[in-house]
């Protein structure tokens, strides 16, 4: 059986990578349409060896779609996935417009994939998929497994993320930053509130009366929807001159006592996640070497003797992918393999 994909949002970062991902897995598609503004109406976008012309969003008639992958930002998605889905289509959102609904799944594949099985046999359903923050979706893919083996109690998480997740023209700014200092030209802060070329800065998306960020609470909020709502979590994100990746150095006490070994072979065994933990030189892995990669990669997995049952450990991942588009797209992968979608017509 093939469906019918519509990519909206087909311009951008992960939209694109959307269309990249869903190629290189040979995803089950009768066609895939790329759809964007009217001002983007006839650009061109790659999809495996052949392109396609954006359509217009407004002027699309979704009728016989199948899925949905939004990624046009909340604003888009508050508007037109309610009027996709009631097509019949199933829509997976990429933005925060919907993840905090509870009549609607925040789903990442490896963790809660038995709550689309709960969705899709409700006769009401909204038809929208929720897809988690980039920070988030990686992080509990390690943490699932750990959790189901000796029960995780508390989590600190100090995130360390890539411009890509704020779009491309904050990858344009690090960019023309960086060329510019080599040439004595002071850095023009616009996307980002200060200079983020050879620096970091301890602030992603608004702030909250408490103090937090919103990128910070997102991660709180959607761990706990996703995984179980009595872990405690607390979150520093930071924003790193990198293009493409997104690293976590995570502090996890557990229920029961656990060591490194222990923990090392059950992370070995989870779908999802690759182990590189070498104690020497270059034994774990960074952004440039996640880059394209379907894996959340663990490594740096060490005993914290500060902390009861405690564990410390680096995760890395392409968060365009991860993050992004490969987890869209692996929900509606899930959808298929799980005989899901049988029900959505």
């Amino acid at each position: 059986m093939s469906y019918k994909v519509a990519v909206i949002g087909a311009t951008g970062n992960v939209g694109r990578e959307m269309l990249t991902i869903l190629a290189e897995r040979d995803f089950p598609a009768e066609s895939v349409h790329a759809l964007a503004s009217r001002r983007s109406q006839g650009k061109e976008v790659s999809y495996g060896d052949t392109t396609l012309k954006c359509q217009d969003l407004e002027q699309f008639d979704f009728t016989g779609t199948d899925f949905a992958l939004m990624s046009a930002g909340s604003a888009v998605s508050r508007e037109w996935s309610p009027k996709i889905a009631a097509t019949g289509a199933i829509v997976i959102d990429n933005s925060s417009c919907f993840r905090y609904d509870a009549d609607v799944p925040l789903i990442v594949p490896e963790v809660n994939a038995a709550a689309l099985e709960d969705f899709m046999a409700k006769p009401d359903r909204r038809g929208i998929i929720a897809n988690p923050n980039c920070s988030t979706a990686q992080l509990v893919v390690a943490l699932k497994p750990l959790h189901d083996a000796f029960g995780i109690r508390r989590v600190v998480c100090s995130t360390y993320q890539s411009v890509s997740g704020a779009g491309k023209d904050a990858m344009d700014e690090l960019w023309e930053q960086t060329k510019g200092i080599f040439v004595a030209q002071s850095p023009e802060a616009e996307k980002f509130t200060k200079q983020i070329a050879f620096n970091v800065i301890p602030h992603i998306d608004v702030f909250m009366e408490d103090g937090f960020t919103k990128e910070e609470w997102k991660m709180m909020a959607e761990t706990k929807k996703i995984l179980d709502p009595a872990i405690k979590l607390t979150a520093t994100c930071v924003r790193v001159p990198v293009f493409v990746g997104h690293s976590e150095a995570v502090n996890i006490e557990f229920d029961k006592p656990v060591t490194a070994d222990e923990a090392r072979e059950v992370l070995r065994e989870a779908p999802g996640l690759i182990i590189v933990d070498k104690r020497e030189d270059g034994g774990y892995v960074t952004p440039v070497e996640c880059v394209g990669d379907f894996a959340t990669f663990v490594s740096r997995i060490r005993e914290d003797a500060t902390a009861e049952n405690g564990l410390a450990l680096w995760i890395v991942s392409d968060n365009l992918r991860k993050g992004a588009a490969l987890n869209t797209v692996q929900i509606a992968e899930t959808l298929i393999n799980r005989g899901l979608m049988k029900q959505a017509a």
